[in-house]
């Protein structure tokens, strides 16, 4: 009884200390200043260390919340998620630096990245380095990103953002214009023929002046003629007819000179197609 009355002391202390938690590690920043967080933040950043970066703005925030750091944090936060492919985050942050700040005189540059991210968050490792076609993925964030650039365009027509976001619109048209092409596609295949009809009606009226119009137009007169709808099929080839007179279709251009070795070996391949 003795032994045992000696050992089990000794297995109670040794139980207690391998419960007991590590000693906690020092926090770098606990004497930094608004400054010192913003500067370390932002040389992070210029190495690619953007959960380092996140960190920082974000433990800069909490210490110092306001002043015009912490503003400044709000965004660069914000772009330090898009670039470290946190689209969610991206978007959260920049929602609400819009809420929080409606008049700040960067809020346009809000408006303007969340077009940004939503212009590139469908866009995976492949997409990267591969060229494949964009108008045949997922038109959800391209249309989000449609609308987020028509917001900074009406809110802020003079922004210096404005040029960029008017030419992304223009590419986004065209591909939601693809994409709406691709889908009907897909029906005349099924033999759906009334739903490839609807699609391509709507190609016709909501995205004029695209390259998928003329496509299109062809579509309906063949899913109409299908469905022996004979009036609507001659409308679709004289509304065809009379924009190829007047020369009012846009033509798709892509120079052969300019594609690259992979773009025409990605072609000859053919992983495009449906």
């Amino acid at each position: 009884m003795r032994i045992y009355r000696f050992v089990l002391p000794l297995i109670v202390i040794g139980v207690l200390s391998a419960c007991a938690s590590p000693p906690e590690q020092e926090d770098e920043t606990r004497d930094w200043s608004a400054s010192k967080f913003y500067s370390e933040a932002k040389a992070a950043m210029a190495d690619g260390n953007y959960q380092t970066a996140i960190r920082y703005f974000e433990g800069l925030e909490a210490r110092y919340p306001f002043g015009k750091y912490a503003l400044q944090s709000q965004l660069d936060v914000a772009y330090a998620y898009y670039k470290d492919d946190e689209p969610e985050s991206a978007l959260a942050a920049l929602d609400r630096f819009i809420k929080l700040h409606p008049r700040d005189p960067h809020v346009d540059y809000a408006y303007y990245m969340k077009g940004l991210v939503n212009y590139n968050r469908s866009v995976g490792f492949l997409d990267r380095y591969v060229p494949t076609d964009p108008s045949q993925r997922d038109a959800g964030a391209a249309l989000d990103a449609f609308k987020d650039f028509v917001v900074l365009l009406k809110k802020f027509p003079n922004s210096k953002y404005a040029k960029d976001a008017r030419q992304r619109l223009v590419y986004l048209r065209n591909n939601l214009a693809k994409y709406q092409l691709h889908v009907a596609r897909y029906y005349m295949k099924k033999g759906a023929w009334l739903a490839a009809a609807n699609r391509a009606k709507d190609v016709v009226e909501r995205f004029e002046r695209t390259t998928a119009v003329r496509p299109a137009l062809e579509i309906m007169a063949d899913a109409y003629a299908k469905l022996g709808m004979n009036d609507l099929a001659a409308d679709a080839r004289r509304v065809l007819k009379l924009n190829e007179t007047k020369g009012r279709l846009a033509v798709e251009q892509e120079p052969d000179r300019e594609r690259s070795l992979l773009r025409r070996i990605w072609d000859y391949i053919g992983f495009d197609r449906n």
